[in-house]
């Protein structure tokens, strides 16, 4: 059967959807990217925020359209599965099986249910090393480092949906990047909900600049980034490694979400006005060619659903 894929939402979204695509493959099943050819289309949802959420629910009602077309089994998972699963099965019933993202490790055997129409108890591993179908081309891939998050910002709903901070073992990680460096993967993107606090939960305090020194030592990797770096995780340590290592871009995605310090106390963030503005001076002067990317919320909503008149 042919079968077809959206993925909405992050990065790490989409490292899902390429283990599920090789799924899929590995089954026998022809991957194509046209809808309206798919007997089977996936649709791999984020549910994070209102925007997100809405264009989701589009996007599986603009693919249920098709059911009256070729395709026969029409299947969501994802965050917003995860989030809102009971409501989607009464709201939206012609999807025939939502998976939460909490049912992953049995990801394979609920569809084979439900296109074989036979249970099994057989396991497809959905873990670590899990077969991708890279779905970014021949340069680059992402790396998913950790999943979940312990930081329970207010406004954020990540660790409701994916839990808390749950990383992967920096030897399962560098035979990951091995194997992608082997099939020509030349820049290595790694991606956390915080990468900064990558090995807190497993060794007690932060690893990100180990894996980035064992991943430097894989001679076909040529560029090496990290995506969402908390500032108050960003050590001396981390910045030495990436001025003695070339391969690692100098490319700090900070989320610092404000400059306030009462906002930043409400958002229950780690940091404050003082320590972005310190940090901000210090990679700029350690690192003159460094690239800053960021994001700043605008009226952060107080706990009595009133929201903050002006811009601080």
């Amino acid at each position: 059967m042919k079968v077809g894929f959206i993925s909405l939402g992050c990065n790490k979204n989409l490292v899902d959807t390429e283990k599920t695509i090789a799924l899929f493959k590995n089954h026998q099943y022809e991957i194509i990217n046209d809808a309206k050819q798919a007997e089977i289309i996936v649709i791999n949802t984020c549910g994070f925020i209102e925007s997100a959420k809405q264009e989701a629910i589009d996007t599986i009602l603009e693919m249920a359209e098709y059911k009256n077309q070729n395709c026969k089994y029409l299947i969501a998972m994802g965050c917003l599965v995860e989030r809102y699963k009971e409501e989607l099965e009464k709201e939206i019933p012609e999807v025939d099986l939502y998976i939460k993202y909490s049912e992953y490790d049995k990801l394979w055997n609920k569809i084979e249910e439900l296109i074989e129409n036979e249970a099994t108890e057989r396991e497809e591993s959905f873990g670590e090393l899990t077969d991708r179908v890279i779905t970014t081309g021949d340069n680059y891939a992402y790396l998913k480092i950790a999943d979940g998050c312990s930081n329970y910002c207010t406004y954020c709903a990540i660790p409701k949906i994916r839990g808390p901070l749950k990383s992967r073992k920096i030897e399962s990680i560098i035979q990951e990047a091995k194997d992608l460096a082997q099939k020509g993967y030349k820049e290595i993107i790694l991606t956390a909900q915080d990468t900064t606090k990558y090995g807190i939960d497993n060794y007690g305090e932060p690893r990100l600049a180990e894996l980035l020194e064992e991943l430097c030592k894989i001679p076909e990797i040529k560029w090496i980034r990290f995506l969402y770096a908390y500032p108050e995780t960003i050590t001396e340590e981390l910045i030495d490694t990436i001025k003695k290592h070339p391969q690692i871009c100098p490319y700090f995605d900070i989320p610092i979400q404000h400059i306030s310090d009462t906002v930043l106390k409400r958002m229950n963030r780690h940091s404050n006005g003082q320590t972005i503005r310190k940090l901000i001076t210090k990679l700029r002067k350690e690192l003159p060619n460094s690239i800053l990317r960021t994001t700043v919320m605008v009226g952060f909503p107080r706990r009595n659903g009133r929201r903050v008149s002006r811009v601080i």
